[in-house]
């Protein structure tokens, strides 16, 4: 028996099957991890910055095309008015209004500092500047759930259009807000930029990847079976030549 597992042809016979199961399973592999990428949210298309006031409207909320879109605002900050929101990854934003010229103001979060007493919080650019960052949706206060003490003066926890009509009266708050990745010209000290990473769009699963992972999964568990077979067939050649080559015994 040993002798014909180990025999020349034996053994070609397990190297193939061994090298086709192999393959079957590293492109069946292959193809669930395409049918899986295929589900991860892409990169969408990203357009050139336009300005805030095409996008953010003063009574009317973003809509979802706008959300993440890269914006330029130019204006005064109104620096009495700054607030900062705190809990943010640690430290605070700084949301100062944005005063466009045209009596309406955009909120602009400004950047990030770890604590309330910063050099950054109090160098707000005197004059006009330019902004550019990415347009935010007005965060809903109800998902904040209730803190047992008070927060400090000038703190906020969310940056939310209608908490803000209450907190800078006498502006014509345009909905959203926008998140700076650079000022000009830039604040004596700067606060750190608050990251936002670009739009996406979800993505969509290709399930004939998933069928193709099955097929070759398949065609792997058929060739355990086809050097079984062939396996067993040699072996029961080898055992027959053996019963047809001895002497029939005598009376």
């Amino acid at each position: 028996m040993l002798r014909i597992l180990f025999s020349p042809r034996a053994l070609v016979l397990h190297l193939l099957a061994v090298g086709a199961l192999i393959a079957c399973a590293l492109l069946g592999r292959w193809q669930l991890g395409v049918f899986e990428d295929s589900g991860k949210p892409r990169a969408a298309r990203d357009p050139a910055p336009v300005a805030v006031q095409t996008l953010a409207r003063q009574g009317s909320h973003l809509t979802s095309d706008a959300v993440s879109r890269r914006v330029t605002a130019q204006g005064t900050f109104e620096r009495s008015r700054q607030l900062l929101v705190a809990e943010r990854d640690g430290g605070l934003w700084l949301l100062a209004p944005l005063d466009l010229g045209d009596g309406t103001v955009i909120p602009v979060v400004r950047g990030w500092v770890p604590r309330a007493d910063d050099p950054a919080v109090a160098a707000v650019p005197e004059g006009t500047v330019t902004v550019t960052g990415r347009l935010q949706p007005s965060e809903p206060t109800d998902s904040v759930p209730r803190r047992a003490r008070a927060l400090p003066a000038g703190q906020v926890l969310t940056v939310s259009s209608p908490e803000l009509i209450n907190l800078w009266p006498g502006t014509g708050l345009r909905d959203g807000f926008v998140v700076a990745a650079a000022q000009s010209p830039a604040p004596a000290v700067a606060a750190k930029p608050v990251n936002v990473p670009p739009p996406t769009e979800p993505g969509g699963l290709t399930w004939r990847n998933l069928a193709y992972a099955a097929q070759w999964w398949i065609f792997g568990l058929f060739a355990v079976f086809m050097w079984w077979h062939f396996l067993r067939d040699m072996v029961r050649s080898r055992s027959g030549d053996r019963d047809s080559g001895a002497e029939p015994a005598t009376a």
